[in-house]
């Protein structure tokens, strides 16, 4: 959940008691993974959600009778079957960690709070407390694997034009650092998202050289000359995990015609991605584009985020 901790501590500095409501365990189908948080006001304003539905409901009602019944907090679980109890049609059961905190407990919230960029670290302690100790010490076996902050993929984006427009526009509320590059000033718009910096650079082929590791490139510039010296360099980049370009199967057969007498193997050709986006979306709208571009993207930021998630032995069997 993007920003909990801290959400949670200004909560807190500003004088509420919060109930920090975890998916602790998931046996069978559930609306959302274990791991997932909500925070609950005593006034009932909450921030996240556990999957909505009767279960959040319940868990609310029961957030807000222990914020009133425990002022100096308190910490419990509670199973719930989705069936028909619930009115559920899930199946599963799950377990949910209600934990009451006050002020008194900003001592450990507020590190968590300043922790920055994602960090993945484990934690075999029953309550959210143990996952500083953890880190404190720091341990590496263990259970619950907690996220400070979010993981944000680095995704370089060339173009500016109508369909660069609108994907930085989808790309607004992911998890995605977006350095956003073109070579004529005059084609950014005013202002950008917040995650978002808009590059003028007469050469752009630069950007692409100096990418951050495990970063995404996404080309769709004014130019197929500029769009070839692009793909040309990301694929001799190691750090660029997936390279995508606008265009159509015939541009992608135009490129890889003229980058093979360059002398790139299959393998490496085997990571140009063109035309970029989902197939299953036939609409040419540059909003429309731009969302099967993002959730392929997307699909690409939680296949790296999970592989980050996994121990260092099982990422080493799993490595090629």
């Amino acid at each position: 959940m993007r920003g909990l901790w801290p959400k949670l501590a200004r909560f807190l500095q500003e004088g509420e008691r919060a109930a920090l409501i975890t998916l602790a365990e998931v046996q069978g189908s559930s609306p959302r993974e274990a791991g997932t948080r909500m925070l609950v006001r005593g006034d009932g304003a909450f921030s996240g959600t556990i999957g909505g539905g009767a279960l959040e409901w319940q868990a609310l009602a029961e957030a807000q009778r222990l914020i009133a019944a425990f002022p100096q907090g308190v910490g419990r679980t509670q199973s719930f079957a989705l069936g028909p109890d619930l009115g559920q049609c899930c199946g599963g059961q799950v377990l949910l960690r209600f934990e009451v905190v006050t002020r008194a407990d900003l001592g450990w919230i507020t590190p968590l709070a300043s922790m920055g960029d994602a960090r993945f670290i484990t934690s075999a302690m029953p309550d959210a407390r143990g996952v500083l100790q953890r880190a404190i010490a720091g341990a590496e076996a263990g259970g619950t694997i907690e996220a400070f902050g979010e993981a944000h993929t680095p995704l370089l984006l060339f173009g500016a034009g109508h369909v660069g427009r609108a994907l930085v526009l989808a790309l607004a509320p992911l998890p995605f650092l977006v350095r956003w590059v073109d070579n004529r000033r005059e084609a950014f718009p005013s202002h950008a998202p917040a995650n978002v910096e808009m590059i003028f650079q007469p050469d752009p082929v630069l950007e692409i050289e100096a990418a951050s590791p495990h970063s995404i490139a996404l080309i769709m510039t004014q130019s197929h000359a500029l769009d070839l010296a692009l793909v040309a360099a990301g694929l001799k980049n190691p750090a660029i995990q997936h390279l995508g370009v606008i265009g159509s199967a015939t541009k992608r057969a135009r490129f890889l015609s003229q980058i093979k007498k360059a002398g790139f193997e299959e393998a490496v050709l085997s990571r140009l991605i063109c035309p970029i986006g989902l197939p299953e979306l036939k609409g040419k709208h540059p909003a429309i584009i731009a969302a099967g571009v993002a959730v392929q993207a997307l699909l690409w930021h939680e296949a790296r985020t999970l592989s980050l998630q996994q121990p260092e032995t099982e990422r080493r069997h799993a490595s090629p």
